[in-house]
């Protein structure tokens, strides 16, 4: 093992890093330092999990420092930084300055973040306040170049992380702007998995006779991780053997293809008693870091995430990833993968299979060097329980909402209202608001024993007409969550639904959740039954009862 004071690291800089347990260099570390450290620029490549953020935030430190021979430290000006770091994603952003912050904190430099997502006056203040490094996501730093409010041309050092992930977002036109506007004899640092998608042009076009060094390529798996491939029977064995993956005692990710996924299957583990956290794009940045941070500190041991969790996101000591959903090319897999197994710690890695996406997966693995036999698997196979132990008790997920179909019901067919949730699960019951008037509600039907309260419920009606209100439970789930549900009666009515010939549509929550159907005078839930509360009648309700218009 190699120190990093014997790299020429400043003693100031070591001590900061014993003081967070790191005092030997990783390979791509000690391969970069010594050329970095002289001010000489660099194409370091290595596989996600090498330690390239410390091998840049060293050199790029020390040097704005004064810490090494031929640098002086220089005053900080207002919106004129002199080091810039350029990352893909908001996540990646956040970890690269958590790595800088002890650093530059040891060495009296200033860092702050700027990125999409969240208010921008803070990011100005810190700007005008002065700061030495900015960390950066190329959208959110054009728009405050183009507003005035940050000016590039002191930048001194620039560091392009995980260059091809940008190219793979459509970022490089957008970071080649940002190039240009820093000086062209500065430093100039660029880390990448691979060279291409226009990687190789950045490289050619603003780094000077960079060196290059290669530490375990994008295709070089890792030592240190185990590659499983399960295939299972069918959709119902799948959620079962997620739920026994999920279960196990240390850290884990599961990664899904879509947000929809995520946020669904973490809210499903959730119920099943594994607490679990979703990560995708359609959370503000303020839930991302909510999130991020209570799988972080061990709050929740299970992370749902789709690709944004690919790359750049380091925490200790995840044990396992599962590809939920395949992904559909070797470097995805590599960089989802790369989430365990980092900083030497062993890893497992699954990968789920339904038998009409083995052919794919078979050539995606192919291509990412990882050789691994496929093993059918069911609920409670010994290969689940050798990977995280017996699994915990398996609740399955509420049934599916049924879709909505029409009664058939003439004219004449009874009113019939939603109300989810009725007290004590009495169907038909009926609760007087305030100042005596009644209420009537579920005429002709009764909602089940939800645990919704139902609350808020109107009536009035002209002879035989009538118009109910009933605000409980969405989903029959939670008690208060306002749902209006409105039905008319009299010669023909509509309640909510569609309308078509004189029919109507009713819905309905059970008292499991799940959105049901209801034609007039049955009921959606535990019982049915006529309201045994008063009508009242007697206000003109602006249409003669029975001719098939609403009334309100």
């Amino acid at each position: 093992m190699t120190s990093f004071s014997s790299l020429g690291v400043p003693e100031v800089l070591a001590r900061a890093l014993a003081a967070q347990g790191m005092t030997d260099a990783f390979p791509i570390q000690a391969a970069t330092l010594p050329d970095t450290m002289k001010g000489r620029d660099v194409l370091g490549r290595g596989r996600t999990g090498s330690g390239k953020t410390l091998a840049f935030s060293l050199p790029l430190v020390a040097r704005l420092a004064g810490l090494v021979p031929g640098t002086t430290p220089v005053r900080r000006t207002a919106s004129r930084p002199r080091g810039l770091v350029l990352a893909p994603t908001r996540e990646l952003a956040s970890q690269i300055a958590a790595v800088l912050e002890p650093l530059a904190q040891a060495a009296g430099l200033r860092v702050t973040t700027i990125f999409g997502g969240v208010s921008q006056r803070p990011q100005e203040s810190a700007l005008r306040g002065g700061v030495d490094i900015v960390v950066a996501c190329p959208g959110r730093l054009e728009d405050l170049m183009k507003q005035g409010v940050v000016s590039l041309g002191d930048v001194q050092i620039t560091v392009l992380d995980e260059a091809d992930h940008m190219a793979d977002l459509g970022f490089l036109p957008g970071v080649k702007r940002i190039l240009t506007a820093t000086p062209k004899g500065g430093q100039r640092m660029l880390f990448s998995a691979t060279l291409d998608n226009g990687v190789d042009k950045l490289v050619a076009a603003f780094l000077r006779d960079p060196l290059r060094h290669s530490v375990d390529s994008d295709r070089s798996p890792v030592s240190a991780m185990t590659h499983h491939v399960l295939t299972v029977a069918d959709l119902a064995d799948k959620r079962e053997v997620i739920h026994h993956l999920a279960s196990g005692s240390g850290r884990r990710v599961l990664f899904t293809r879509t947000k929809h996924s995520a946020k669904k299957l973490a809210k499903q583990l959730t119920t099943a008693g594994i607490p679990a956290v979703d990560l995708h794009g359609n959370l503000s940045q303020n839930a991302r870091e909510r999130n991020l941070e209570a799988f972080s500190t061990g709050g929740v041991k299970v992370l749902v995430a789709t690709d944004i969790a690919a790359r750049g996101i380091h925490v200790d000591d995840v044990g396992l990833v599962v590809h939920v959903d395949p992904p559909t090319e070797h470097k995805a897999y590599l960089h989802r993968s790369g989430r365990t197994a980092r900083a030497g710690s062993d890893g497992e890695v699954v990968t789920l299979v339904l038998p009409e996406q083995l052919a794919d997966v078979r050539a995606m693995t192919r291509q990412a060097g990882i050789t691994a036999t496929p093993t059918p698997v069911r609920p409670g196979s010994p290969v689940l329980v050798a990977l995280v132990g017996p699994a915990a008790p398996y609740v399955a997920p509420p049934a599916p909402a049924a879709p909505p179909r029409s009664t058939g019901r003439g004219p004449s067919a009874p009113a019939t209202s939603n109300a989810p949730g009725s007290t004590n699960g009495a169907a038909g019951q009926s609760r007087r608001r305030r100042g005596g008037r009644p209420a009537t509600a579920n005429v002709g039907s009764g909602s089940g024993s939800g645990s919704g309260r139902s609350g808020a419920q109107r009536s009035n009606g002209s002879g035989a007409g009538t118009t109910s209100r009933a605000a409980g439970s969405r989903d029959g789930q939670g008690a208060g969550t306002r749902q209006p549900a409105r039905s008319s009666s009299g010669g023909g009515q509509q309640s909510r639904g569609a309308r078509s010939g004189g029919s109507t549509q009713v819905y309905t929550s059970s008292s499991s959740g799940a959105s049901g159907y209801s034609s007039p005078g049955s009921s959606a839930g535990a019982s049915s039954g006529r309201s045994a509360g008063p009508r009242r009648a007697g206000r003109p309700s602006g249409a003669p009862a029975g001719d098939g218009r609403r009334s309100r």
